[in-house]
């Protein structure tokens, strides 16, 4: 019998990628990672509210050296990247990079799953994202399942089923098979509700306006 964990952020990716593989690959515990971006506070209260819908076990793991060492715009006082960032990808990812946040998540997970016997690690990597953030590659899963046959005893393997979706695709997804979209935190800000103009909200409202869904358009978004 297997079991899994999931990289829970309370984004739409990690929401999808849970809906689609609770079942499937018996999703038990959520590691949900605090390193002080500015919504930190909402992503994982977003997350325990999944994590109470799907019935899952959540750790909220806290990584303060990682906002020491990091001048990305999602732990500091700089402007995150906005819509308009869309334009030039490549740059709004730098503005947004945390070093070797994926592979530091994907570690600590695999620290878990070997001391308690996981067989699998969901991560909400994604297609569209590939495209400018290298750790959101199949090579990057590849690479990280090598890597696990060596630094683990278990051997977890690494799976992301959203890796040939597009945001589209994803919200489509969720739509489909009825996810929680209202517990979703995907802003970069940390109001009460999305703020719709950073990137990550466009990128999500965009999906949602392309599927032509209007609930969630008024429930998470400022208006």
């Amino acid at each position: 019998m297997t079991k899994s964990i999931i990289l829970l952020s309370g984004g739409l990716d990690s929401l999808v990628s849970l809906g689609l593989t609770k079942n499937i690959y018996d999703v038990r515990l959520a590691l949900t990672f605090d390193y002080g971006q500015k919504s930190a506070k909402q992503e994982i209260a977003a997350s325990a509210k999944l994590c109470e819908y799907y019935h899952l076990e959540q750790r909220v793991i806290k990584l303060d050296f990682l906002q020491e060492i990091t001048h990305t715009s999602l732990c500091s006082n700089s402007e995150v990247p906005t819509g308009n960032d869309l334009d030039d990808p490549v740059m709004s990812a730098k503005n947004v990079w945390v070093p070797n946040r994926n592979g530091l998540f994907l570690n600590i997970a695999g620290s878990y799953a070997d001391s308690e016997d996981y067989d699998y690690i969901i991560i909400g990597a994604n297609k569209e994202e590939a495209e400018t953030f290298s750790d959101n590659t199949t090579e990057f899963i590849d690479r990280v399942n090598k890597e696990f046959e060596y630094s683990t005893q278990k051997h977890p393997k690494v799976l992301a089923p959203l890796l040939n979706f597009d945001k589209n695709d994803i919200v489509r997804q969720a739509l489909e098979n009825a996810m929680p979209l209202e517990y979703v935190r995907s802003c970069y800000q940390c109001g009460e509700k999305h703020c719709g103009v950073c990137e990550s909200c466009m990128r999500l409202k965009n999906a949602l306006l392309y599927n032509n869904d209007k609930r969630y358009l008024k429930e998470l978004f400022l208006k």
